[in-house]
């Protein structure tokens, strides 16, 4: 794309900071209310620039989650090309930086979109039923860490409180746990009825779930950020996301540090990755026979934990490539 102008926009939850650069200089700024309305009468600014056209403008913004919600959709709606980028990737691209305002973040965000406009990667909206399986994901997570920051201290107490006091604090909690626990099943039963009414959801599921040691939960996580294997299609690529992807960390003959994953990962799918890796290890077969092979030769247990998890998300990516569930005994066929 022969790009003309690039757009920045700083989202808050309330306002959002408009910059427009040409390559050479800021040619517009503004600031409009978080709203679809006035989304729209700001981009009639930035349109009646001299010589704009669609199709040689983007308009590039930091992933702030809902905050996005109205800007995404707006944008799409006037066909917009949208750059949808990491706040980290944008914060480390700026070099040593003094002073902050969202207005200098949008011009630093529309600069890094000049800069970086070889490797711009255009946002394409999740189909509507992913976006509800987004949703309910995200509401089951919140649901299971309520319900375990009520209930650990309640185990944690036994042995070491009174008796009389450890059961009137079960009881204390008894009626939140349950219905915390009904609303999780109640999450759970509407993620499968929507996975189950779609034709593709259902057979990427059944593909994933085939996997041992991989669960509803890592399928549901996996089809979410990865929007249905088409923004993450390569295993490599889903291992560094995952945060399970080792790096080197070496320079000259005097910098050598150990080789270990990146702390910028989507914890969530990590954390879920690292429970079906000990899943699958407690179960037999190939992945229990290789940790405790590893293991036994002196290896680090959490090292070899992520090579599972990296053998995990490697059979995930190869059963939805091959469209057909896990088998055991497959060979790949020799070119």
């Amino acid at each position: 794309m022969d790009i003309r102008y690039f757009i920045g926009v700083d989202v808050s939850k309330a306002t959002l900071d408009w910059a427009v650069f040409d390559g050479k200089t800021i040619v517009l700024q503004a600031q409009s209310v978080n709203s679809p309305a006035a989304i729209r009468a700001t981009v009639k600014l930035v349109k009646a620039l001299p010589g704009f056209t669609v199709m040689e403008s983007v308009c590039c913004l930091e992933h702030t989650g809902i905050y996005c919600a109205h800007l995404l959709s707006s944008l799409y709606k006037l066909k917009l090309p949208i750059w949808l980028e990491s706040s980290l990737q944008i914060k480390k691209a700026g070099g040593l930086q003094r002073g902050k305002t969202d207005a200098i973040d949008a011009i630093r965000i529309a600069e890094y979109a000049f800069r970086f406009r070889d490797k711009m990667c255009l946002w394409q909206p999740p189909r509507p039923i992913l976006q509800k399986l987004a949703t309910l994901s995200a509401l089951r997570q919140r649901l299971l860490r309520v319900r375990q920051q009520l209930q650990q201290p309640i185990d944690e107490q036994q042995g070491f409180a009174e008796k009389s006091l450890q059961k009137q604090l079960a009881q204390n909690c008894q009626a939140s746990l349950k219905a915390i626990t009904a609303d999780l099943a109640n999450a759970e039963k509407q993620i499968d009825t929507l996975i189950q009414s779609d034709d593709r959801l259902k057979e990427l599921f059944a593909w994933i779930t085939s996997v041992p040691g991989v669960g509803d939960a890592i399928a549901t996580e996996v089809l979410v950020a990865t929007n249905e294997f088409k923004a993450i299609n390569d295993p490599k690529k889903l291992a560094c996301h995952a945060g399970v992807a080792p790096f080197e960390y070496r320079s000259g003959s005097s910098v050598r540090g150990k080789t270990r994953v990146s702390q910028h990962a989507r914890l969530r799918l990590k954390s879920l990755f690292h429970l079906g890796a000990m899943s699958a290890i407690r179960m037999k077969g190939e992945l229990q026979t290789y940790y405790q092979r590893k293991v036994a030769d002196g290896k680090n247990k959490m090292l070899v934990l992520n090579a599972v998890r990296n053998k995990l998300i490697h059979r995930v990516c190869s059963v939805v490539h091959r469209e057909q569930k896990y088998d055991k005994n497959y060979t790949p066929a020799l070119a």
